[in-house]
């Protein structure tokens, strides 16, 4: 890990508690008319222990590098999600790159066709796709359990073609 990552992961836990800690003691007003999208905005509810801003989602420096991570998109509430395979204008991303579901979600993985062949492999070995290169392609794993699950498209991982699901 670099300084430069260890310096905004701090930055990231002290601002993510000041903001906490102003919101508790009433020095910040909710804007009554937003909708929480658990993009670490600070709109969780708190009720569910990961509703409390940017620090709630960590993934070690995971996503760092990966192609098209631009914060966690909230699916909590639906049953299905789709996540494309051979996104971003290279055809080498996850599209959304990090979302987060409730246990009993199904991810549906989609191929568009560019940038190749391209795969799904749960780090942790809890799923893996076959490989596949043609659009409308699926692979689909229900999250039964909660936890962070990190995966990553095997011939594509060093140009930084991974993802995230994060099961509440």
């Amino acid at each position: 890990m670099t300084s430069h990552t260890s310096s905004r992961r701090t930055f990231l836990q002290v601002s993510g508690g000041t903001l906490a800690l102003a919101l508790v003691a009433g020095c910040v007003e909710e804007d009554e008319g937003s909708s929480g999208n658990g993009n670490g905005n600070g709109n969780g509810d708190g009720g569910s222990g990961n509703g409390n801003g940017s620090a709630e989602y960590d993934f070690d420096g995971y996503l760092d590098d990966a192609n098209n991570y631009d914060g966690v998109e909230d699916h909590t509430g639906e049953s299905e999600v789709a996540v494309d395979v051979g996104a971003g204008s290279d055809g080498f991303a996850y599209e959304p790159a990090a979302i987060v579901v409730d246990s009993g979600t199904t991810v549906v993985w989609e191929w568009t066709g560019a940038g190749g062949s391209h795969d799904v492999i749960a780090e942790d070995g809890s799923f893996e796709s076959e490989m596949y290169g043609d659009e409308g392609e699926t692979f689909e794993h229900t999250f039964d359990e909660t936890g962070t699950f990190t995966y990553y498209c095997s011939p594509h991982i060093s140009m930084g073609m991974k993802g995230a699901v994060v099961v509440e």
